[in-house]
């Protein structure tokens, strides 16, 4: 996790949504952190569900789950605005450790989440 922080650091430890972060999670307890973080795995356990019940990306449920998704961000990481959510559903499926952790929830999951959060953004 620690390798994790210091390449977070490096790429975007300049950016506000960096310095927000931190900011707003300075005082999690592992509790928060579990929260949160099992909050995200729901919702990507979700598309997986979705995918596999033959919904399309761009289908209104799919779509309200990316709404969730950035709220999710939001409330617990720091301002999901279009345009990182943008750069996270390119990440989804360009980073391997990503996809492949999304991934586990149903094979094809990643690139579907990707593809919807394309899509809402394009909106």
């Amino acid at each position: 996790m620690k390798n994790y922080e210091t390449e977070a650091r490096s790429r975007w430890g300049n950016t506000d949504a960096y310095r927000e972060h931190e900011q707003k999670t300075k005082n999690y307890t592992k509790e928060k952190w579990t929260e949160a973080n099992d909050g995200l795995i729901a919702i990507f356990a979700e598309f997986a569900a979705l995918k596999n019940s033959g919904a399309t990306a761009d289908s209104d449920e799919v779509q309200s789950l990316v709404t969730k998704l950035q709220a999710h961000i939001t409330e617990n990481y720091y301002t999901c605005t279009d345009e990182i959510l943008a750069g996270l559903g390119k990440m989804y499926v360009a980073d391997e450790r990503f996809k492949k952790n999304i991934d586990k929830y149903g094979e094809g999951t990643a690139e579907f989440a990707s593809k919807a959060i394309e899509i809402y953004v394009g909106r």
